[in-house]
């Protein structure tokens, strides 16, 4: 199993937008046959940061979430109208 771990901002005045895209593209990944979990977050004390947090059952699973079209649309598209990806690190299970 592999995780993602990402914090995106949302620029001033954008949270409500990037919310709606991220469940967006949270019901739709959830879908995917290879996502585990996709859940994605909103700060507490600073509503424009957003954490998600993936799991995928491999690199080939995530790799092919990087390939829909909801995430094509999505996260490289709609998002980065609202705001933008300031950290993502990619994690193994340890065993």
């Amino acid at each position: 199993m592999v995780a993602l771990a990402v914090t995106w901002v949302a620029n001033t005045g954008c949270e409500q937008q990037m919310a709606e895209l991220f469940r967006r593209l949270s019901a739709a990944s959830e879908q995917e046959p290879g996502c585990l979990l996709f859940a994605v977050h909103q700060g507490v004390e600073d509503r424009r940061r957003f954490f998600l947090y993936e799991q995928y059952r491999d690199e080939a699973a995530l790799e092919a979430h990087r390939q829909t079209e909801h995430f094509e649309q999505i996260a490289r598209g709609e998002l980065l109208k609202f705001g933008k990806r300031a950290e993502g690190n990619l994690y193994r299970l340890l065993e």
